[in-house]
């Protein structure tokens, strides 16, 4: 197991009940060994002009996972991470329905953590493949 410790679904939503994240409607729903599971709905909170779900809403999901992920494996009484990039590729679009992220690490380090998320739709086809990466800052040092 990579966290620091056990955590709830409950404990990690607390999380995502907040800011953007809630506005989105992201939610975790399963936590792994070695992977944090969260969905979003599409709705026209996350959708593009043209009705179907908007790169950026699926960028969103992705660095959100990614974000909460590190911060669950580091000591949260002296660090905090924070996003230092992210990209994606967007190989599908979808309409309705609920997309999963699936985020699972690439490298734990002490100062980086990078991750992978994949963002699939109801019927499990891949919409989105996101590379994110974390820094890790003592909390005295973040400006």
């Amino acid at each position: 197991m990579i966290w620091f410790r056990t955590f709830s679904l409950a404990e990690i939503n607390k999380i995502f009940d907040r800011y953007m994240t809630q506005y989105l409607g992201i939610q975790a729903v399963e936590i792994r060994d070695n992977a944090l599971i969260a969905t979003m709905p599409i709705t026209d909170k996350v959708r593009q002009p043209f009705g179907i779900l908007h790169g950026g809403a699926s960028v969103v999901l992705a660095e959100s996972i990614g974000s909460i992920a590190s911060n669950l494996i580091i000591d949260s009484s002296k660090y905090v991470g924070v996003g230092l990039e992210i990209n994606a590729n967007h190989v599908r679009s979808a309409r309705e329905g609920t997309v999963k992220g699936i985020c699972t690490a690439v490298h734990i380090g002490r100062t980086t953590h990078v991750w992978d998320i994949k963002v699939y739709d109801d019927h499990d086809r891949l919409l989105c493949i996101s590379r994110h990466t974390v820094a890790i800052v003592e909390k005295g040092k973040l400006k």
